[in-house]
């Protein structure tokens, strides 16, 4: 089978992104199983886009399908899942401010996605925008980890703590498949 990547730094950046986004999607599989459907449904329902990311992943590693086609679909997918998790359904944080600051984040990003993947020249947009949605994905993703830790709900926190990671993994997995992509 013919892959789209040869140099051995961009199949490391897919290989670590595919088993830690597997791992941590397989946790959460888990953790719906654990607490029932009742509790966990949200999860369950980001899940589904987490593994559309993955399979789209692996589908343009294969080069199964096009760069434009990954482009719209891993973008909706994302977008999706930011506006469920961050803007909608956000996770109960005791600090008003640090809420504020991850919505305000959260929009920002679901503006940058939209910008940034929803245009057909986005093979023109530099690395550096590319690698601002990662960074300020992670950002979102440590301030609700710094929250969620330091004031723990229940035996839910452990597998809450893992879900806030899996979208920055995901969003590290594409931008890396991007930024790869606009330099061919």
């Amino acid at each position: 089978m013919e892959t789209r990547f040869k140099k051995k730094s961009q199949l490391i950046d897919i290989g670590i992104t595919a088993v830690a986004a597997v791992l941590s999607v397989g946790i959460m599989l888990y953790g719906v199983s654990h607490f029932g459907i009742a509790e966990a449904w949200p999860e369950l329902v980001l899940n589904i886009f987490y593994i559309t990311c993955i399979v789209l992943m692996a589908m343009y590693f294969f080069k199964r399908i096009d760069s434009m086609s990954f482009n719209y679909w891993s973008s909706v997918c994302v977008g999706i899942t930011v506006l469920l998790r961050d803007i909608l359904f956000p996770p109960p944080l005791e600090s008003y401010p640090i809420h504020l600051v991850c919505l305000t984040l959260a929009v920002m990003l679901l503006l940058m996605l939209t910008y940034f993947y929803a245009r057909k020249d986005w093979k023109t947009y530099t690395k550096r925008n590319l690698w601002l949605l990662f960074i300020i994905d992670m950002f979102i993703a440590g301030l609700y980890n710094y929250v969620i830790y330091k004031n723990p709900i229940n035996e839910y926190t452990n597998y809450m703590l893992t879900e806030i990671w899996i979208r920055p993994t995901i969003i590290y997995g594409l931008v890396a498949s991007y930024v790869s992509e606009t330099g061919e």
